[in-house]
């Protein structure tokens, strides 16, 4: 991995040979990240030019929604587990939805789940967020109880008992457990 100057931005720069096209990541520190197979410094060159107005966009877009860190200390805290298990209970009575059971567990990349026989699964590190998170998540995960899909129908619930749904979205998409 090498460091390339284009304009005013630092890119640092893969060769890999096992892939075939160019992809381009911009991760929430807003570190710049090129991977190419073996090409030329011209079509490096020609790539950067056509992308920079999106580079500078997504950029931009970490500017004005820096990433959240939160640490993950006492993250199998047993009152922890028990807040958010009266957060589901307190929205599963107000929405009259019933959950068969609840877990909790480490997830990688999902804040929760729900499956077709009424099983809810939570992310343990949600109850680092904030308050507004966590209420998205547990009235996110109770709808799917009522359709188990993304549909428009699903939001409308969603956003009824939510109204501050696509505030909380942002947040939880700006995360970084450190």
């Amino acid at each position: 991995m090498f460091e390339i100057i284009f304009k005013d931005l630092k890119i640092q720069h893969q060769i890999k040979n096992s892939i075939k096209h160019s992809y381009i990541r911009i991760d929430r520190d807003s570190n710049i990240t090129l991977k190419t197979p073996k090409v030329s410094k011209s079509y490096i060159h020609s790539l950067l030019l056509e992308k920079e107005a999106w580079i500078r966009g997504q950029l931009l877009k970490n500017v004005y929604n820096p990433p959240i860190y939160l640490t993950i200390d006492g993250i199998n805290d047993k009152k922890g587990m028990e807040y958010l298990t009266r957060k589901m209970d307190y929205f599963s009575n107000l929405m009259g939805l019933s959950y068969s059971e609840l877990k909790f567990r480490k997830m990688k990349s999902r804040w929760g789940s729900c499956n077709s026989k009424g099983v809810i699964t939570l992310n343990k590190k949600l109850v680092k967020t904030p308050e507004i998170c966590i209420d998205y998540v547990v009235i996110h995960e109770l709808a799917h109880l009522k359709h188990l899909n993304h549909s428009k129908k699903f939001h409308t619930l969603v956003d009824s008992y939510h109204p501050n749904s696509k505030e909380a979205k942002d947040i939880l998409n700006r995360v970084v457990f450190s």
